[in-house]
């Protein structure tokens, strides 16, 4: 009887630095292994590059739409411009000209 109560003490001191061990362990995996861990890091940092280069292309894209916003600025259009985007809306041209299509 008395070794079961060496036993069973021996194992309640050692549960507290047991259960500290395990924690330390599953935070160092977490660390690691979890969503923002430093396995995921290089995921990061590809998605991060993939996103500057869609933004690239999306500012660039929005500029030339704003340039052309600006050509069409009712107060002061450039005549080309609204030239080209009605012929090409409406589809008309005058009778001597000859329409070469680029698409």
């Amino acid at each position: 009887m008395a070794q079961i109560a060496k036993l069973r003490s021996l194992l309640m001191s050692a549960f507290g630095p047991a259960l500290a061990i395990v924690l330390l362990a599953l935070f160092a995996g977490y660390a690691v292994l979890g969503a923002n861990g430093i396995l995921a890091w290089g995921d990061y940092s590809r998605a991060l590059e993939h996103r500057r280069h869609e933004l690239a292309t999306v500012k660039a894209e929005r500029d030339r739409l704003k340039n052309r916003v600006e050509l069409l600025d009712p107060r002061h259009a450039d005549p080309d411009m609204v030239d080209e985007l009605v012929r090409r809306e409406l589809n008309v041209g005058h009778p001597d000209e000859v329409i070469v299509p680029l698409r």
